[in-house]
C-alpha cells in the first residue's frame, strides 16, 4: 500500500480523488492501492525547556543559556492532533512506501519529515513537488516523483531555521523577562520581530526628533507651464528674494527643448512581497489577509503557490501559457468577461518570450504567482480583488512595451544691468504607444498624472516672452510612518527602502524573515502589543519603544544582521554553508547575549501597554 500524506484535508481529498481513492474513513481515504492522509500543519514541534530536563521548566536566570546537547520533536498536546496522529503512525507502520505531499517549500517540508520522524518510518519515500493543485498539476506531479534524499538541503534549512528561532527566541525571552519584566507579563524577543520592531521605533523617533527646516522654491509660469529653478532651493529668504529681483519684468527665453524616445517595460510578475504590497496600497488588506487569500485561491486552483519569492517564471512554464490565457478569457464574473476584451489583441500569434519574464536562473523550488487557467468560480470581493491583480499582471506581461517621449524644455531669464541669469526646467512625458499600459487603462485614467507625466505645449528654442515669477516657502518634511506595505518591503531588503526592481532582487537574499513567515511575524507585534495600527499608520507603543531601548545587543535588533543569517539559512538550501556551523554561531551568540545582560545592573522594568487607551480609533 502507498501511503500519501498532505498538509490539509481539503488538499489530501483532492489529490485521492485525483488517484482514485475514494473510500473514506474520516481521518484518511482509501482505495487504488492507496492510502491518504494528512496533517493540519504542523502536528509537531521543537521540544520545549521542560522536555530536556525538570530544572528548565522553571523561569530562572541560572538556567540561562538553555543549550540542548541535541534537540528533540514532540507531539503538540491537543486531542484532535493526537487522534490524527495515531491514524498516520498506523498507516505508515504498515505501508510499502510513502508520497510527501506536503506544501511545496521549507515549511511544509519540516511539517511532514517531523511526523515521518515521530511515526518511525523505515519504508521509501518519495516527494511530490507541484506549484498549482490543479487535476493537471497533480497527474503530472505524481508521473514525476523523486526520492525524497533530493530535499535533504531543503529539510537541512528549515531545521536550522527552527533550532535558530529556538535558540534565541526562548533564552532571549525568559532572559528579558526575568530581567526587566513583571511576573506573568512575558516581554517577547525573537530573531525576527525585534529587528523588525526596531525598524518602526527607529522611524518613529527618527519622524519624533524632526525638526522641520524652512526653504524657499524659486519658479516662473511661462506660457501656462511652471519652470522650477534649476539652482535648487533656497535656505534663505532673502537670498530667495534677491533671485527673485533679479528675474521679475525681464523676459523668458527657452534656450533648449530635448526631446528623447524611451521604453517601459511591464511590471514584474508578482512574488508573495509584491503582492502584499500592492493589496495594502490598493486595498488595504493586511499582509496576513493577503497571504490568506492567495492560499485560498491556491487550494481553489485558480492561482498558483504563493509562498514565493521569485517573480520569474521557469521556461517550462511557456507552452502552458496559451492555455492559461484562454482560461482568463472564459472567465466571467457576474456575466462580464473582464479580461477577453485584453486578451484578444494577442490572440492569432505566438505569445512574447521576454527573459524579463522567463529565466530558469532566477527560479528554484517555485516560479511567480500567476493564474492556472482555470476559470474561477464563487469568488468573495476580496478574493476576486486579489485574483484580477494577479490576472492583469500576467496578461500585461505578453503586451509590448509602452513606447513614450520624454520632453526638457530649458530656459532662463537675464538680468543684463545686474550682470546675472537665473535658469529654469521643465519636464512632460508623453505616452505614444500605450501598450502594456492598455491592460491598466481605467486605473490609469483614475490615478492623477505626476508632474513629469504631463504633456507640455510646443516649445521652439529661442523663443521668449513675460513670465510670472513665484517665490514659495516650504518646509523639509519628516520620513513618512510606516505602513504593512512600506514594512514588507524594507524586511525584504534588511531596513532598506528601496523602489528599484533590480536592486530589490539583489537586496532579497539579505531580507529578514521568508515571504511567508513576514506577514506573521507583524502580527506577531501586535498581539504582544508592541505596535498599533492608526489608519494606515504602523505606530510602536511606549512598550515596544521601551523593549527596544533597553536592547544593546545589537545582534537581537540589527536587520542587516538578522538579514545575514538569513542568507546563511537561503546558502544552507543551496549547500553553500554548513548548517551545523549556523547553529553553533548561534550559540555562541546566545551566550554573549546572556552575559551582556545578567552584567547590566540597573532594575529597570518594563510595563506592558496593552494598548486600551480611549480615543485611539485606529488601534489593532
Amino acid at each position: 500500500m502507498i501511503v500519501c500524506i498532505a498538509e490539509k484535508p481539503s488538499v489530501g481529498r483532492d489529490i485521492a480523488r485525483i488517484l482514485g481513492a475514494t473510500h473514506d474513513h474520516r481521518t484518511y481515504m482509501e482505495g487504488n492501492g492507496y492510502q491518504v492522509t494528512w496533517t493540519f500543519g504542523h502536528l509537531c514541534e521543537l521540544k520545549m525547556p521542560e522536555d530536556y530536563t525538570p530544572m528548565w521548566k522553571r523561569w530562572a536566570l541560572s538556567s540561562l543559556p538553555m543549550i540542548p546537547s541535541r534537540f528533540g520533536i514532540r507531539l503538540k498536546d491537543e486531542q484532535s492532533i493526537r487522534t490524527q496522529f495515531a491514524t498516520i503512525e498506523r498507516l505508515m507502520q504498515a505501508a510499502d512506501s510513502i508520497v510527501n505531499c506536503g506544501d511545496a517549500g521549507q515549511e511544509g517540508e519540516l511539517i511532514q519529515r517531523w511526523v515521518m520522524q515521530k511515526a518511525k518510518v523505515t519504508c521509501p519515500v518519495k516527494r511530490l513537488w507541484i506549484s498549482s493543485m490543479t487535476d493537471e498539476a497533480i497527474r503530472e506531479g505524481f508521473a514525476k516523483l523523486k526520492d525524497q534524499s533530493e530535499y535533504q538541503p531543503l529539510y537541512m534549512a528549515g531545521l536550522s531555521r527552527a533550532v535558530g528561532d529556538w535558540l534565541l527566541g526562548i533564552n532571549a525571552t525568559r532572559l528579558y523577562s526575568i530581567k526587566y519584566g513583571y511576573p506573568g507579563k512575558p516581554l517577547s524577543v525573537g530573531r525576527v520581530q525585534t529587528p523588525t520592531l526596531a525598524l518602526i521605533v527607529n522611524r518613529q523617533k527618527e519622524i519624533e526628533n524632526f525638526k522641520p527646516e524652512p526653504y524657499w522654491v524659486l519658479a516662473t509660469v511661462y506660457r501656462e507651464t511652471q519652470f522650477t529653478a534649476t539652482q535648487g532651493k533656497f535656505t534663505s529668504k532673502e537670498e530667495g528674494e534677491k533671485a527673485f529681483e533679479t528675474i521679475a519684468g525681464h523676459p523668458f527665453v527657452v534656450t533648449d527643448v530635448q526631446k528623447k524616445k524611451g521604453t517601459e517595460s511591464p511590471k514584474p510578475l508578482f512574488d508573495l512581497t509584491s503582492l502584499q504590497v500592492e493589496c495594502n496600497k490598493k486595498f488595504g488588506y493586511s499582509a496576513e489577509m493577503t497571504l490568506n487569500i492567495a492560499q485560498s485561491l491556491y487550494e481553489k486552483k485558480f492561482t498558483t503557490y504563493p509562498r514565493v519569492d521569485t517573480q520569474f517564471l521557469s521556461d517550462d512554464i511557456y507552452p502552458k501559457c496559451p492555455q492559461t490565457m484562454n482560461g482568463l478569457y472564459k472567465t466571467a464574473f457576474s456575466g462580464k468577461a473582464p479580461y477577453a476584451d485584453l486578451i484578444r489583441p494577442l490572440g492569432g500569434k505566438d505569445l512574447k518570450k521576454s527573459k524579463k519574464v522567463f529565466d530558469n536562473s532566477k527560479v528554484t523550488d517555485h516560479h511567480a504567482i500567476i493564474p492556472t487557467g482555470v476559470p474561477p468560480t464563487s469568488l468573495s470581493d476580496a478574493e476576486q480583488h486579489v485574483f484580477d491583480l494577479i490576472a492583469r499582471r500576467f496578461i500585461a506581461a505578453f503586451y509590448p512595451d509602452c513606447k513614450f517621449s520624454t520632453t526638457t524644455v530649458l530656459g532662463k531669464v537675464e538680468n543684463a544691468e545686474k550682470g546675472k541669469t537665473v535658469d529654469f526646467k521643465v519636464s512632460g512625458k508623453e505616452i505614444l504607444e500605450p501598450g502594456w499600459r492598455a491592460v491598466y487603462e481605467k486605473e490609469i485614467a483614475l490615478q492623477e498624472k505626476s508632474d513629469d507625466e504631463r504633456t507640455l505645449p510646443t516649445f521652439v528654442k529661442g523663443e521668449s516672452g513675460p513670465h510670472e515669477p513665484t517665490l514659495t516657502e516650504k518646509q523639509t518634511t519628516p520620513p513618512p510612518y510606516y505602513t504593512e506595505a512600506t514594512l514588507l518591503r524594507a524586511m525584504e531588503t534588511a531596513g532598506k527602502f528601496v523602489e528599484d526592481e533590480e536592486l530589490r532582487a539583489a537586496l532579497k537574499e539579505n531580507g529578514i524573515g521568508r515571504p511567508s513567515t513576514r506577514a506573521a511575524i507583524i502580527e506577531t507585534l501586535f498581539k504582544r502589543h508592541y505596535i498599533r495600527k492608526e489608519r494606515k499608520r504602523l505606530v510602536a507603543t511606549p512598550t515596544g519603544i521601551e523593549l527596544i531601548g533597553l536592547i544593546k545587543e545589537e545582534l537581537l535588533k540589527s536587520c542587516e544582521l538578522t538579514g545575514i543569517w538569513e542568507k546563511k539559512l537561503r546558502d544552507i538550501e543551496h549547500q553553500t554553508y554548513d548548517p551545523q556551523q549556523f547553529v553553533n554561531e548561534l550559540k555562541e551568540q546566545i551566550t554573549q547575549i546572556v552575559n551582556q545582560v545578567l552584567s547590566d545592573n540597573s532594575n529597570r522594568r518594563i510595563v506592558i501597554d496593552e494598548g486600551k487607551k480611549p480615543n485611539n480609533k485606529g488601534k489593532k
